[in-house]
């Protein structure tokens, strides 16, 4: 009787590639980071401006709109723009940069919110400009150039925490914090998964030897009944 060679397959499992995994996390990575950006790009281009969204941060336009409010802009032509009065407060509510512009003293760093009160044409657009909280217009006219947007849209308060956190100087920590917490939790999965890998290698090859010797053992039995 010619014995029977057991041939048992062995699954081979292809090594991870260490290089393969470093640039995933690193598309990961700049997939998160990126994704407010694009999400930025696309309101630019939808709302016809580079500048889509503010944060409201002065009580100069109560009661309608509130310190705190995100407001998201939409980019017109000048000659759209709607024309108001002090006493009606009927006209469009812009968004516009007065630094540097002849009459205003020591302007705010930050985009100034206000309505327009009147207009006039002489060679571009300029516009008249008041707080609806204020008991006075502004200093001087706003030329069309400055003029990021006019408001279309507001969400109540949610600019409260680019607020504390520019005002605190925690914007920056924080967003190196989420950073490295994000990178850590990446690589964390990486190691985890390559444990169970390994732990999943090592439990097929007990049962591959297991199984194998059990082969050996009832060909040997079968052996020893035909002898």
């Amino acid at each position: 009787m010619v014995r029977k060679k057991v041939k048992v397959p062995v699954k081979k499992e292809k090594p991870a590639s260490k290089k393969r995994k470093i640039i995933v996390t690193v598309i990961l990575i700049s997939l998160a980071f990126s994704g407010a950006f694009i999400i930025y790009f696309v309101m630019q281009f939808a709302l016809n401006t580079k500048t889509p969204m503010v944060v409201v941060v002065s009580g100069s336009m109560e009661p309608n709109l509130y310190k705190g409010d995100l407001l998201f802009l939409r980019g017109i032509d000048p000659a759209n723009i709607k024309n108001g009065s002090i006493a009606g407060k009927e006209g469009d509510i812009i968004v516009f940069d007065a630094r540097g512009l002849p009459g205003w003293h020591n302007p705010p760093l930050e985009p100034i919110v206000h309505r327009v009160i009147s207009k006039r044409y002489d060679n571009g657009w300029f516009f008249l400009t008041k707080g609806d909280a204020n008991s006075n217009h502004d200093a001087a006219e706003v030329p069309e150039t400055r003029i990021l947007g006019v408001v279309v849209g507001r969400i109540p308060y949610i600019g409260w925490i680019k607020i504390l956190l520019t005002d605190s100087g925690l914007l920056v920590p924080l967003l190196v914090i989420v950073s490295a917490l994000l990178l850590i939790s990446i690589i964390w999965d990486l190691v985890k998964k390559d444990e169970e890998e390994e732990e999943l290698k090592n439990k097929n090859k007990i049962y591959d030897k297991t199984k194998i010797k059990k082969e050996i053992e009832i060909d040997f039995t079968q052996q020893n009944q035909l002898d």
